[in-house]
């Protein structure tokens, strides 16, 4: 029988968790008795999701906090171990463009790595620092098909997915010998609120139609399961990995 308590007594950060994939994360370790800290930096859209899960008698709650600031992501790590040492890290948190490689402009570029890259490093070394005292730990990272195989018109979007690949490698080696595993998670093409603000119903039915073998999108319900596998006992002799949810994109060039 399927264990739905696999989280009692752990203390779950979700960065980015107020929306999309990142809410749905939140929702099904909460659904498993974890106690969850959603952090993200858009203050409206992180009240409705607290006060949505706690309003299922979820243990839920939610801190401010912009992960690209050092400072920021300090404050609100000391306020999330102050109510529970943290057993998990989900670094969801992450923004995206589509603008051509030749008019993107710096502030752009610097934005989304930012974010993408240099917000998963803070969190990351002020969260596993205090896990590497304890002796133990799980980090689930969030990279991207894109950071396996580019995309025209998303280069800062590849480039920073590309280096969460190599971060969470790196992270797992050398936090192994601390009790930390660390793994990542690369969704494909997956109907979520940034995705639909990015691109028209058009061109999604024309990328499913050209790549996507399964001839569809997914869904967040389908991507989220696998970070509560690589967050649980089930995962105990996995780490350094990259798992791919795509619906067979990179499998091969799809037949029309």
């Amino acid at each position: 029988m399927e264990n739905k308590n696999r989280f009692i007594n752990k203390h779950i950060i979700v960065t980015g968790g107020a929306r999309g994939i990142g809410f749905e994360i939140a929702r099904m370790f909460a659904q498993e008795k974890g106690t969850v800290t959603i952090l993200d930096y858009h203050d409206e859209n992180l009240t409705k999701a607290v006060q949505s899960l706690q309003e299922s008698g979820l243990y839920v709650h939610g801190i401010l906090a912009d992960v690209s600031d050092r400072s920021s992501v300090e404050n609100a790590v000391a306020k999330a171990e102050n109510m529970a040492p943290v057993d998990i890290l989900i670094n969801n948190a992450g923004i995206a463009y589509e603008t051509p490689f030749l008019d993107i402009t710096i502030e752009e570029w610097n934005s989304v790595l930012g974010i993408n890259i240099t917000g998963m490093f803070n969190v990351s070394q002020v969260v596993c620092r205090k896990m590497a005292a304890r002796g133990k730990g799980v980090v689930v990272n969030m990279s991207s098909k894109n950071g396996l195989d580019g995309e025209a018109g998303y280069a800062h979007y590849n480039v920073s997915k590309g280096g969460v690949v190599m971060l969470t490698k790196t992270m797992a080696i050398e936090l192994a010998s601390s009790g930390i595993r660390v793994n990542a998670v690369c969704p494909g093409y997956i109907q979520t609120p940034m995705s639909l603000e990015i691109d028209s119903p058009e061109f999604t039915a024309n990328f499913v139609q050209r790549y996507i073998p399964m001839n569809r999108s997914g869904k967040v319900e389908e991507v989220a399961p696998m970070f509560l596998f690589l967050a649980s006992d089930e995962s105990s002799f996995i780490t350094g990995q990259i798992f791919v949810i795509d619906g067979g994109q990179l499998a091969g060039q799809k037949m029309n």
